[in-house]
């Protein structure tokens, strides 16, 4: 317990104080908000928010990182595979996101890199990921992820595996990688508004932390055969998955102070993508995948709408669904305060968040 608290507090503080002297440097290198207003879209102005220092996703990124091996050694609980390769996600795609970020503030125009390139980085990031997650298991043969679906836990109907290994290896990298980058572009296309992005992450991770904690508490006395004890998880290293959770809201609610409306600084690309990488990767480990969907809800209805956008508009040959997309720019054209809708998307995410919460732990009822 010592553990998860020294690391929420040490993310906290690092972002809550450090972020002033960050914004000093980044104004120093010219890291400023490149903002796109199109003339011909009658949508409230966000060019005030022109220069606003961006890339801010280092910063929590950073911090995550010193809470996490601060708190898991001072709290005697050294790190483990599934938190290193949480991190791993988190920063790999940070990566790609800053790339992008990189390219934008140096050609001084709002399109980075290209989509499939995005995607194509993400890939590359995850592929590594899914197979060291499938691979050095602990002493009593876990490892950090697992070759099943899973929605509470494992299906043990939908294997992989049972198609044959190559086969096998194939989908569940393909599952993984769809995961990984459908989860950080998710985040990504929410991250349109001041705070709206981190404060719902807040929500999620800590969703997935407290999940994470809760099935440490029963994990299972016997990994062979977890039938033996009613409603235990075979996950491995839960309450490491818990700490580095716990890290990283701490961490985004000290940048939070700094990026809610009005925004002092930007996340990015870099910090959207980083937070998607960490809420896909404790899905996977904590075997809660198909979950994600419900607890990740508000990030599922920002890349929803613009599907649908897109998709109604080939349809109907021109005519648009929304205003504009994704829905938080929809209903900023219908004349909606920023804050307002930052503030009910957050609401949104946290009953959403919460929902999951219950149905997870209603599952584990049915169990015993």
């Amino acid at each position: 317990m010592r553990s998860l608290l020294t690391s929420a507090a040490i993310s906290l503080a690092f972002t809550l104080f450090l972020t002033p002297v960050f914004l000093r440097w980044f104004r120093k290198w010219g890291w400023g908000q490149v903002i796109r207003t199109p003339e011909n879209v009658h949508n409230p102005s966000h060019g005030a928010k022109r220069g606003t220092p961006t890339m801010g996703g280092t910063i929590f990124i950073l911090g995550t990182m010193v809470g996490y091996f601060i708190g898991s050694y001072a709290g005697n609980n050294p790190p483990t595979v599934s938190g290193l390769l949480v991190l791993w996600l988190m920063l790999g795609f940070g990566v790609v996101g800053f790339i992008d970020d990189y390219m934008k503030i140096r050609q001084q125009r709002s399109l980075g890199l290209s989509g499939w390139r995005k995607i194509a980085g993400q890939v590359i990031v995850a592929v590594p990921f899914a197979i060291i997650a499938l691979n050095f298991p602990n002493t009593v043969g876990q490892t950090a992820a697992s070759g099943y679906v899973s929605v509470f836990r494992d299906i043990q109907l939908l294997s992989f595996f049972a198609l044959g290994p190559i086969l096998g290896w194939l989908l569940y990298l393909a599952w993984i990688s769809l995961i990984g980058t459908a989860t950080s572009n998710s985040v990504n296309v929410a991250d349109g508004l001041d705070g709206l992005a981190a404060g719902s992450g807040i929500f999620v991770v800590g969703a997935y932390s407290l999940m994470a904690f809760w099935q440490n508490k029963q994990v299972c006395a016997d990994v062979l055969d977890p039938t033996v004890q009613a409603g235990c998880y075979a996950v491995r290293d839960p309450f490491d998955l818990a700490i580095v959770g716990a890290s990283f809201v701490g961490a985004l609610v000290g940048f939070l102070w700094w990026n809610a409306p009005k925004a002092k600084v930007f996340m990015g690309d870099c910090g959207s993508m980083a937070i998607g990488g960490v809420i896909a990767a404790m899905a996977i480990f904590t075997r809660t995948e198909l979950l994600l969907i419900l607890i990740a809800g508000v990030y599922v209805i920002a890349s929803g709408s613009v599907i649908l956008q897109r998709a109604y508009f080939k349809i109907t040959r021109g005519k648009r669904l929304f205003l504009m997309s994704p829905l938080h720019h929809h209903l900023e054209m219908r004349g909606w305060p920023e804050v307002t809708i930052v503030v009910r998307m957050w609401i949104i995410a946290g009953l959403l968040a919460v929902s999951g919460i219950g149905f997870f732990y209603v599952e584990w009822l049915s169990r015993v």
